[in-house]
């Protein structure tokens, strides 16, 4: 079921940068909880299988995907001058959460926990 498609799409130039960011929602095992929220911040939010969304805005794009135990994956791209802003946006949330941030090469630059 999609959410939303009234958020910005994400801009072509984060789309050739592949994935550079990942991290864990603890304890919420609804990806489509999560991806709801983003959809009140004002995302794009689809489904992108039976159970996974994919969420964007003009600066981020994440695929939200339950994982064994309570807990949901986040992984995809942000700009990396916004990480700051993603992660301000999960922690409007309300949810216990931890967040990396990586260069092109693999090498973690970030990271931060709620």
């Amino acid at each position: 079921m999609d959410i939303s498609d009234d958020g910005q799409k994400l801009d072509p130039e984060w789309a050739e940068v592949g994935n550079n960011v990942c991290g864990v929602l603890r304890g919420c095992r609804d990806a489509a909880a999560v991806a709801q929220h983003f959809v009140k911040a004002g995302w794009d939010s689809r489904s992108s299988s039976w159970h996974d969304y994919e969420v964007e805005t003009s600066w981020c794009q994440l695929e939200i995907a339950p994982i064994d135990g309570p807990d949901v994956l986040l992984d995809g791209v942000v700009d990396p001058q916004r990480f700051d802003e993603l992660d301000g946006v999960l922690r409007r949330f309300g949810l216990r959460y931890s967040l990396e941030l990586y260069e092109g090469d693999g090498i973690l630059v970030r990271e931060t926990q709620e």
